[in-house]
């Protein structure tokens, strides 16, 4: 590839329904310098998110794809950071980018390694962290339920809750995602909704009700766990992954009658609630992180050209943990 080039997947056509790879295209521009207040960096790790779905249906034909990323300063004009910093930052998908005063966010290398930036001390651990503790308030003694609980959020979620003392229960998409769930990050019970009927399943694992639901799918998964709510239970709207790529909704007010029945709140919830509490956040995740409290998985993509059909892999459940681009060596 000759020097001074920047590959940039851009959006070629908006998908309706599932994205494929051919609307998306690969453009090359010159890499772009820094002027006053802003960095040059090289991304190294670029996060996929499900998140990303929502936002490809309102972006320009011709723009860029948003993502977060972490990367090396190769130039800089901005107080603060000098060439060779790891930053992390809304890069996109792309190669090298600008960031300013306002998208800078330095990387604490004490911390652990600099893929947990954009992961489980990123956004995927800080919505965890904040939907549960913040949103759900779960008390020791609790049913937790978590949807997509093998993922980036709902692993971290669950870990959180075993260590606040609650019983956790796992929905995940397959049997080897659910063992990971029980075995290996401590999980009461886990739930296969691909090969068990949920409903049946949760009123085995949660004979009480269900306390607590972090919902990071929404569909016939949440309709399932709106019948085995306890009184004055705590739903936490996180994702709707099964959702993002339907024209309408699949879910009525039919779930209206469990929440009256049990005088349950459901709450809607982002991460960018909570800008002035990241740092302490990610700070006591990097402390559960180094105890061994809470564990993390990343599935590693190498190639920055994969990064469409890793993404539509993403929206059909094929990642498992956290799923990362390695666009270059460290």
């Amino acid at each position: 590839m000759p020097e001074n080039v920047n590959r940039q997947w851009v959006l070629k056509s908006r998908p309706d329904g599932m994205p494929t790879e051919t609307d998306f295209d690969l453009a090359e521009s010159p890499i772009p310098g820094p002027e006053f207040g802003q960095v040059l960096v090289k991304s190294l790790w670029n996060s996929l998110d499900p998140y990303m779905r929502g936002r490809i249906s309102s972006s320009p034909i011709g723009g860029g794809i948003e993502s977060e990323a972490v990367g090396r300063v190769m130039e800089s004009k901005l107080d603060g950071f000098k060439p060779g910093d790891i930053v992390r930052g809304r890069i996109g998908w792309q190669e090298y980018g600008l960031l300013d005063v306002t998208s800078a966010y330095a990387v604490n290398p004490d911390y652990g390694p600099i893929s947990t930036s954009v992961g489980v001390l990123g956004m995927p651990g800080l919505t965890a962290y904040f939907g549960l503790l913040d949103v759900c308030e779960p008390k020791p003694g609790d049913t937790v339920v978590v949807s997509s609980a093998s993922g980036a959020v709902g692993a971290v979620v669950g870990q959180i809750a075993k260590i606040g003392g609650c019983r956790v229960v796992a929905i995940a998409g397959s049997d080897e995602k659910v063992a990971y769930c029980v075995d290996e990050l401590g999980f009461d019970v886990g739930i296969n909704y691909k090969t068990e009927d949920v409903s049946e399943a949760l009123g085995k694992a949660a004979p009480n009700g269900v306390d607590c639901y972090f919902d990071n799918v929404g569909g016939p998964i949440t309709e399932a766990v709106m019948e085995h709510l306890a009184m004055y239970s705590r739903t936490v709207i996180c994702g709707r992954i099964s959702e993002y790529n339907e024209g309408e909704p699949s879910m009525g007010p039919r779930i209206l009658r469990y929440l009256h029945s049990t005088r349950s709140r459901i709450q809607g919830f982002t991460v960018n609630q909570y800008p002035s509490q990241f740092e302490d956040g990610r700070a006591q995740l990097a402390r559960w992180v180094k105890s061994g409290e809470i564990k993390y998985r990343e599935d590693i993509v190498e190639g920055f050209e994969n990064s469409p059909k890793a993404f539509i892999g993403q929206l059909g459940g094929a990642n498992f943990g956290k799923l990362l681009i390695k666009m270059s060596d460290e």
